[in-house]
């Protein structure tokens, strides 16, 4: 962090969603999105001053979380 990257572990547990954690957050973050984690993220470290948060996903994450997701419902055509 001394270096201005905050860069966060992330995982996906298909009850929770995305799990953030890094010894300089108090306590695992989750959201549903990455893009929402980011945020809280942020919010966590509001005192904090630019940081360049960075989320590293585990291997697997992307594959768990696209598997955890409802199937598409397919398109109807047009008219």
């Amino acid at each position: 962090m001394g270096n201005g990257r905050f860069n966060v572990a992330v995982s996906f547990d298909e009850r929770r969603g995305y799990v953030g954690t890094h010894p300089g957050l108090r306590s695992p973050v989750t959201a549903l999105s990455l893009g929402g984690l980011r945020r809280r993220i942020e919010i966590a470290l509001l005192p904090e001053v630019d940081v360049d948060i960075r989320l590293e996903l585990d291997r697997g994450a992307p594959w768990r979380a696209a598997r955890a997701r409802p199937p598409a419902r397919p398109r109807r055509p047009h008219a």
